[in-house]
């Protein structure tokens, strides 16, 4: 299953040569082993030989709001949270992986961008992992969509193939509400229609999917 290797820097996960998964959804299987990723969707952010990176899209963290975090991290003072713009409020934080878990990575569309800061992925989405974007959008003047992951989900070299030939993972292209969409709870669902697959009829058999 994914690793929990840690990675600090943005750099390593630099956009790879087309071929990889970057860009695509990830679907766990309903057989999947690691209970962190069951029933999970994850937008990967980088694939390439060296490894894979990617945030899971459908685990909402339990009893954090956004504009919370922006006090805790001291974005804004306690006393600007009522006057946040509504997009603001509006942001999802999610489980976004078990590697860093108190790190936050912004997935977000690409009417925004920080120079050496955010990492263009494929069809108009970008991740951004610096306080920048999280003043940016307290303003009113960030990305018109954006989501806030605490932590992410790594693969060593080889590993995330490995675990798609053995029937771990089915994928799927992105979109914007599988990536953004408030409905958190039905993104498994919703994944497996976009490739035609009725979960009552799914197999864990490899080649019977």
């Amino acid at each position: 299953m994914p690793t929990t290797r840690k990675s600090a820097e943005m750099s390593d996960f630099a956009a790879p040569a087309r071929g990889y998964l970057d860009g695509q959804m990830l679907i766990a299987m309903p057989a999947m082993s690691d209970e962190r990723f069951t029933r999970a969707v994850i937008y990967v952010c980088a694939h390439s030989s060296e490894g894979a990176m990617g945030i899971v899209v459908n685990q909402a963290a339990q009893n954090i709001k956004f504009p919370d975090l922006l006090v805790q991290l001291e974005v804004i003072p306690e006393t600007e949270c009522i006057q946040l713009p509504t997009q603001a409020e509006d942001v999802q934080v999610l489980k976004g992986g078990p590697v860093e878990t108190g790190r936050g990575f912004v997935l977000h569309s690409a009417d925004f961008f920080i120079e050496n800061s955010t990492l263009p992925i494929d069809d108009g989405v970008c991740l951004t992992a610096t306080l920048d974007i999280l003043k940016a959008i307290a303003r009113g003047n960030g990305p018109s969509n954006a989501v806030l992951a605490l932590g992410y989900a790594g693969w060593a070299p080889g590993q995330l193939e490995q675990e798609i030939q053995q029937n771990g993972w089915l994928h799927c292209a992105a979109d914007t509400e599988l990536i953004f969409g408030s409905d958190v709870e039905h993104k498994y669902e919703r994944a497996l229609r976009k490739i035609g697959i009725d979960l009552s009829h799914l197999s864990n058999e490899a080649g019977h999917a």
